[in-house]
Order: C-alpha cells, then structure tokens, then sequence
C-alpha cells in the first residue's frame, strides 16, 4: 500500500501554530519523522487558519522540500494555491482533492495534466457523500469519464470512496468495501484507490486498534493507497504483514523493516 503521512497538516496545534509564525522547525521534524517511518509520499495541508492559503502553501511546500526529498501530496479546496504550489515541487505531486462536481473537475484535472501530477478524486457530489455503494460506484465511474474527456489517464487517478465515522455511520463501513472492490471494474486500465485512514475512528474509543483492522480490511478488498499516521509503528507493521498476507512483497524474516525502509 502506498503510504501517504496526514501529519503536516494545520487542523493540528503544531503544526497550524508553525504555519502562522512562520516556524519551520516542527515541519521539517514531521516531514523527516514520516519519511523515516515509511511514508511514500507527505501529504500538506495548511489548514482553516491560514489568511493567505496561497503564500501559506507555498511557504509549506519550500520548508518540507528542505527537510524531504518525498513526493508532496498538496490537500487543499484552494486550487489557486494548488496550482502554485505545483509550480515549486521538486517531485511530480499529488493534487488532494477533487469531487465528482464538472466545475471543480474541468479545473483540475487539465492542471493535473500540465504538471504531471496525480488525483485524488471523490466520490461525491453537491448532494454530499452517498450511504451505499451503488451511488459510489456512480460517481466513481463518473470522475473516470470525465478525468478522461479531459485528457487525464485513470492510472493517475486515485478515487476515495469516502469514510465516514463507524461511532455515527457504522453502516457505510460495508459499503465501503464493496466500492473499493468495484471501482477496479469501471475501466482499463482501472484507477487506484484511496482512503483517509483516520476518518474511520475519528470520535470513538480504541482509535489505532480501529484503524489497523480497517486497514487490513481494506487491503484485502483492493485498497492501493492511505493517508495515515506513518509513525503509528502497529499500524504499519499491520500494513507490512498484510501485503505479505496478499502475496504483494516476498516474504522474508524481516518483511516489516523491509517495507518501512523502502525509500531510505
């Protein structure tokens, strides 16, 4: 699974309190932290309290890049600031995120084009996020028709069937799952999947126990990628163990150090 660290990110004390004084160091602790936790790529988002999300961005993207040589995934409903943020990385990117709503996409995804950057797509609309399954698959199939009118490959095209709360939602898990399987169904080649690890716990008891099993489930019901706490040392070797499990790393008697030191 392609591992995606969530931790730069201003909804966290530290980091929103870094990005307003302009601090680089708790930046660039967490990008180092990631990496060496395994992460593929670091994912940046400068959060609510930022006034100029564009400078904002683009101050994150300069800070982390001297601290990580990782590919950025640039999370943010800006997409001026997505856009300039492209301009500055080092590594083609990841743009975070995208509905399946024709403005937002014809703004998107021709940007992805010309920057050579990856998507992540949502399955939703205007209408919110959907409870079944079906109505996933729809948008998802959707945002494929649509990357692809525009000229952008499903190879690049990473679609979130979108978590919800199982303390409030605990129903969508299921759904979720099938959506993950079907979305490989809806073209070819297929587009990659993703999900926001985090949302799953987000309010209940036992958080990192919820996250790994929901992440093992995910695998095994074809999840390629995660935006996740890569410093969550369980968590990951759950991940590592997993991909032996579906026969997508060889084992070895250290298969867990093997897939954490990957990219170092």
């Amino acid at each position: 699974m392609i591992i995606i660290g969530e931790r730069i990110n201003g909804m966290y004390n530290d980091i929103g309190k870094a990005i307003k004084g302009k601090d680089p160091k708790p930046i660039q602790e967490w990008a180092r932290r990631q990496e060496e936790g395994g992460a593929d790529y670091l994912d940046l988002n400068v959060g609510p309290a930022s006034p100029n999300k564009i400078e904002a961005m683009k101050w994150l993207i300069e800070v982390t890049q001297e601290a990580s040589d990782l590919p950025l995934c640039l999370d943010s409903t800006n997409y001026d600031a997505i856009e300039e943020g492209l301009k500055l990385c080092k590594k083609p990117a990841m743009i975070n995120s995208v509905p399946a709503e024709m403005p937002k996409m014809e703004r998107v995804f021709p940007m992805a084009v010309q920057y050579g950057a990856e998507v992540v797509a949502l399955a939703m609309n205007e209408e919110g996020i959907p409870k079944d399954a079906d109505s996933r698959i729809a948008l998802a199939a959707e945002l494929v028709a649509t990357a692809d009118s525009l000229g952008f490959s499903p190879e690049m095209l990473y679609i979130d069937p979108l978590t919800l709360p199982c303390n409030v939602a605990q129903d969508h898990g299921p759904e979720v799952m099938r959506t993950l399987r079907e979305i490989k169904l809806i073209s070819d080649p297929s587009p990659k999947t993703v999900i926001g690890l985090s949302n799953i716990s987000q309010g209940t008891q036992n958080r990192d126990l919820i996250n790994r099993t929901f992440a093992v489930m995910a695998m095994a019901n074809g999840l390629d990628a995660g935006i996740v706490d890569a410093n969550d040392n369980e968590l990951m070797s759950a991940i590592a163990t997993a991909r032996i499990l579906l026969n997508k790393d060889i084992y070895c008697d250290s298969f867990v150090n093997v897939f954490i030191n990957r990219n170092r």
